[in-house]
């Protein structure tokens, strides 16, 4: 490379990482490489790792530096004295001429491209060591934004040099290994993207939290992007399936999460301060910073780079308010999840129940206690007690000395991809943030409990809870002939378990989704004239706005929450129950004993099959067909199975399979399978009738149970009667299972039985059951009984 102390982003690429760091290296590469991916990035210029050299050369302050880091190892002087007296160095130096004047020269040439005099740029620092596969560095040095004209530029570019002796900074380098004045520091000079009056934020080209590789995860706010860089606000998040990208006529969107976003950074007119904080306004909070197309847009941008360096990526994205584009500003390695092996992973399993104190955004996987430890000011950090639990407002890069030695976090602000988010994750320290009123809710000393195993909602519990952890090495694991499947309930947990080799999902509980996520009676969207609680009105009201439709909030909730769940299994099959509420569990949703009446035993009652075709439900069936359809043929998810559960009668199913057809939902068309839940006597006993008409069953041993040995199946009383391995059951099973391939169709089982008793998962394999589904957490010790009994001669 040449020997100038200045380059244009365009001259340089990922081989000058020595010379420019990762930051601006990275930036180069874009330029020069993804255009034609139709990825755009501001233009601008990057000074060299020798241009630092010369300055601290010229100036004559290394051996200063030197015995300000001695003495501070020594324990002779503080950090924070350290960290100041080496800035000092820096702001009371000058560059050397040759430097300032090609700064100069090419800020004015960036201007001239841009057709503006006095051109406002970002200055942001890339250290030479910066962004290397095991260690971010994310934020450890300052950025400068809305910098305009010469002098203030060379100053930025001084404090910029200066901020690599940040008490931050100089602390990761120490947790990391790396000597301090073997780090150089380049500077890249942007031009502002005009997102102050646009949005911005950051992306991830992988899941960082459970490593999934299969999404990109956008997160959004309005304003300057150092707000979600930072952690000072609750951003939007957007979660895009990748593999379906490529295929144009698919919104492969599975999650839109709405962030409070209550504040925004903007350029600030006058005085020193060249950006400000200020409230957004009560419509910038309700609506969601990105559209449909723009999140698509993005997450393709995302496939691109991560293509082109052939790793997981994190990015930074800005919108101009003015002309609407979208630029990529920033791009370097993700360097946590794609740092551990696909093969082996460690499970957290909570042993007792408490109250959940606080919820939030879960960081990591594991679980810790501890008693809190309420910091509320950065200048109270020395108060910090090594092994507590640490809780803030937010975490940012200056508290990363006391994150290191807290066993978990807590903060009331900040969003997964936050700059602390990404912090915790690499110190490996697991965190719960955006939690909105920990510090006020959690008290100083209080003995709580932080849960990160649960899926993407952490929890703060009560007290402290015992735990245990298991190392998995998925490599051991057998390979069977039965399909192995798992039943998942939740979209928070999903991808928690996307490193199984499942064969899929043979139960995905539709009521799940609704009772947890969207919480209205669907019917009470569809006649909410009908609901006279008053604060059931307003609880609906608050849940439906900013859809011109309170039924479509319910077919979006639900069609992401199936997309969510069928992702990581794609394109193996995702068996989706339809609904399967009783009467007293759908008076429990908001609005729903409007719409219940109460029953003698609604186990037996209006549930099932029984409501989807009938005028007390069937407007409400129809949402959940709407959000099925869109979740086949709008998300692109062909692998989902849907399956009729309780249904008692052959005729019960014709007029089920045509209520389906009526909106859009026909077997056979677009590959559609539809299954059935073999759960009653009569499923049974007519098993050759209902197999005409449906594609599959898939027993659920908890009914028939119930319903051979006439035990309910939630009696105290009768637990030591209720029991699969009886051989009144087993006898049943073993008839269903001959009958459906008598008739040609496959039958699985997704009821509790295998995953409680792994013996009686090694009968369904001798009466030659197609598949078995489990529980997720016993997946691991039912695998290898099962490839025990394949080993044995078959009972037929």
């Amino acid at each position: 490379m040449a020997e100038s102390p200045v380059l244009w982003f365009e001259e340089i690429g990922m081989g000058d990482v020595p010379q420019v760091g990762g930051k601006n290296a990275s930036l180069g590469e874009l330029i020069q490489s993804l255009k034609t991916k139709g990825v755009r990035v501001p233009g601008g210029f990057a000074t060299t790792a020798d241009a630092y050299r010369r300055f601290i050369e010229a100036n004559g302050i290394e051996s200063a530096m030197r015995s300000q880091i001695q003495s501070y190892r020594a324990g002779e002087t503080s950090l924070r004295a350290t960290g100041e007296a080496i800035r000092e160095l820096f702001l009371d130096s000058e560059f050397p001429e040759d430097t300032a004047a090609s700064i100069r020269s090419h800020y004015r040439e960036l201007g001239e491209r841009a057709g503006v005099d006095r051109l406002s740029v970002a200055v942001r620092s890339s250290a030479t060591a910066e962004d290397l596969p095991d260690a971010s560095f994310a934020g450890q040095q300052e950025t400068f934004l809305n910098i305009a004209g010469e002098r203030e530029l060379l100053d930025a570019c001084r404090r910029c040099y200066a901020s690599l002796f940040t008490d931050r900074a100089i602390s990761y380098r120490e947790v990391k290994g790396f000597d301090h004045l073997d780090v150089a520091l380049s500077i890249g000079v942007q031009r502002m993207v005009r997102s102050d009056v646009g949005a911005s934020g950051v992306m991830f080209s992988i899941d960082t939290d459970s490593g999934f590789p299969g999404v990109a995860v956008v997160s959004a706010a309005w304003g300057l992007g150092e707000t979600v860089v930072q952690g000072t606000i609750n951003p939007d998040k957007y979660v895009v399936f990748k593999p379906l990208l490529a295929q144009p006529e698919f919104a492969p969107i599975i999650e839109k999460t709405l962030g409070s976003k209550d504040r925004k950074m903007v350029y600030s007119r006058g005085g020193h301060a060249r950006t400000k904080m200020v409230d957004t306004s009560d419509a910038e909070r309700r609506a969601f910073v990105l559209d449909d197309a723009e999140i698509l847009a993005l997450a393709r941008w995302a496939v691109s780079v991560e293509e082109h360096y052939a790793r997981p990526m994190d990015m930074e994205w800005a919108r101009d308010g003015v002309t609407g584009e979208l630029f990529m500003v920033q791009a370097r390695p993700e360097t946590v999840q794609s740092q551990k092996t696909g093969s082996r992973f460690t499970l957290h399993h909570l042993l007792e129940a408490s109250s959940v104190l606080v919820r939030g955004a879960a960081i990591g996987d594991s679980i810790a206690h501890g008693t809190a430890c309420v910091i509320r000011s950065a200048a109270d950090i020395d108060n910090f007690r090594d092994g507590a639990i640490l809780v803030t407002e937010m975490t940012d890069p200056d508290w990363v000395p006391i994150m290191k030695r807290a066993a978990g976090i807590v903060t009331d602000r900040g969003g997964p991809t936050s700059h602390a988010a990404i912090v915790s994750r690499e110190l490996g320290v697991p965190a719960v943030v955006g939690t909105g009123n920990a510090t006020t809710v959690l008290a100083e000393d209080q003995s709580v409990t932080i849960s990160c195993a649960e899926g993407d909602e952490g929890r703060v519990y009560q007290g402290s809870l015992a735990f245990e952890t298991e190392d998995v090495d998925l490599g051991e694991l057998p390979e069977t002939h039965t399909k192995v499947m798992v039943n998942i309930a939740s979209p928070a947990a999903a991808f928690q378990w996307w490193r199984l080799p499942a064969d899929g999902v043979g139960l995905a509980r539709m009521e799940f989704i609704i009772s947890a996520l969207i919480r209205v009676h669907p019917m009470a969207l569809v006649h909410p004239e009908r609901v006279t609680d008053p604060h059931e009105a307003e609880q609906i009201r608050a849940l439906t706005s900013g859809f011109a439709d309170p039924k479509d909030y319910f077919v979006d909730a639900l069609a992401l929450g199936i997309a969510k769940i069928a992702a990581p299994h794609f394109p193996r099959p995702v068996i989706v129950r339809l609904s399967d509420f009783k009467t007293n569990e759908y008076a429990h949703l908001i609005g729903g004993s409007a719409f219940e009446e109460p029953e003698e035993n609604p186990m037996l009652g209006f549930r099932g099959a029984s409501r989807y075709y009938d005028e007390r439900y069937r407007e409400g069936f129809a949402l959940e067909c709407a959000a099925l359809k869109r979740v086949r043929e709008k998300l692109g998810f062909s692998n989902i199975i849907v399956m009729v559960p309780f249904c008692r009668t052959p005729r019960e199913a014709d007029k089920v399979l045509a209520v389906m057809a009526e909106h859009g939902l026909v077997r056979g068309q677009n590959g559609l399978q539809v299954y059935m839940m073999c759960e009653i006597p009569s499923n049974v006993v007519l098993a050759d009738k209902f197999a005409t008409r449906f594609d599959g069953f898939s027993i659920g041993s908890n009914d028939l149970t119930q319903l051979v040995l006439g035990v309910d199946r939630d009696s105290a009383q009768l637990a030591a009667l209720f029991d699969e391995r009886d051989e009144a059951v087993m006898a049943m099973i073993s008839e269903a299972i001959q009958k459906a391939h008598a008739a040609g169709i496959k039958i699985g089982i997704c009821g509790q039985g295998p995953s409680n008793h792994p013996e009686f998962a090694a009968f369904l394999v001798g009466e030659g059951i197609d598949s078995i589904s489990l529980n997720p957490d016993s997946y691991l010790r039912t695998v290898p009984r099962i490839a025990e009994a394949e080993k044995l001669p078959a009972s037929r």
